[in-house]
């Protein structure tokens, strides 16, 4: 359906550069590893679609640990406050965050962020991959990208756009789409994904850049108009709904992934039996057809490869953050 473009990994594979000693230290821990409950930091409110992901693989990680993972979610500051906590806990492999490309672009575009994003954890897996796709409130008279360009062109910052904070990457995807198509929104942020669309349903907000699986009820009910999606290709359970890029806007691409990590210097054992069991739940038949049923890519990769990615995708959206002169602080 789409890739996630690999490059080295440079400053980010250096959470992955675990010295000789601490393999070795490790490795008796990870023999015995887990021993108690594990704590997964969800760093965005309930229903949004990090929510969704951890709260459908956690009881079948669970299954596989031998123990039970607990989804904790802590919504503040487009993650930043969920990211922190687990950036400061032991290095164990018993507390891990759910990441998205937010974490990324906070990481990239943050004047001053109290972790360091590239040093202070370890990638464990990117798990999926997810186009955005533009909601529309059904008040708003488009049908397509075109149409709803032509609609908001003539009524510079009248329509709002929902966001799950600044910085986010439902932020900047809708950003990005206001640069390349020449209107002007105005942007309400919220505390994650799920209230952003919940005032969308009630129109307080008349436009959201989401992933397509924890809306795909709306609309496909009607209570929202998904016009076009950002990846590069049309989703094969999907091919009815083009590509933004398609209609109208070449070369737009936004996509979402969701991944895992731990705080830096956890055991590289303990990292990779938690890619092993990942990946393990990945493949299971109906976690893998939930999931691409829904529009999603199961990349399920390795701790390197996913360093590779948050590389590539940190230069990327820091190029896109700087042209759209968009800091955070």
């Amino acid at each position: 359906m789409m890739t996630i473009a690999l490059r080295p990994a440079g400053v980010a594979a250096c959470a992955l550069c675990v010295p000789l000693a601490a393999l070795t230290a490790g490795t008796s821990s990870a023999q015995s590893y887990p021993t108690k409950p594990i704590r997964l930091i969800v760093p965005f409110a309930p229903g949004g679609g990090s929510d969704v992901l951890a709260r459908l693989i956690g009881p079948r990680l669970a299954g596989r640990l031998g123990q039970p993972v607990v989804v904790d979610n802590r919504p503040a500051a487009s993650g930043v406050v969920g990211a922190d906590l687990v950036a400061k806990s032991a290095p164990d492999g018993y507390t891990l965050l759910g990441t998205t490309v937010t974490f990324v672009i906070s990481g990239t575009l943050h004047k001053k962020l109290p972790y360091d994003a590239f040093k202070d954890f370890a990638p464990v897996t990117l798990f999926i991959a997810t186009p955005f796709g533009l909601l529309l409130h059904p008040s708003v008279p488009a049908k397509t990208v075109s149409e709803f360009v032509a609609y908001a062109k003539p009524i510079p910052g009248k329509l709002l756009y929902g966001s799950s904070g600044p910085g986010s990457s439902p932020h900047l995807s809708t950003e990005l789409f206001c640069a390349m198509t020449g209107i002007r929104m105005t942007h309400v942020p919220y505390k994650g994904i799920s209230p952003a669309i919940t005032a969308q349903l009630g129109n307080e907000v008349q436009v959201v850049f989401s992933n397509m699986f924890s809306t795909r009820g709306h609309w496909q009910a009607g209570r929202l108009r998904l016009v076009a999606h950002g990846g590069a290709k049309r989703v094969e359970s999907f091919p009815e709904i083009p590509t933004i890029s398609e209609s109208g806007v070449p070369g737009y691409q936004s996509v979402n992934w969701y991944g895992y990590a731990a705080p830096a210097r956890t055991p590289r054992p303990v990292v990779e039996r938690l890619y092993k069991e990942f990946a393990a739940v990945a493949s299971l038949p109906e976690v893998r057809q939930t999931l691409v049923s829904q529009g999603n890519d199961v990349v399920a990769s390795t701790p390197q490869d996913f360093a590779k990615a948050i590389k590539a995708e940190s230069d990327r959206w820091g190029t896109i953050g700087r042209k759209l002169g968009i800091t955070l602080n």
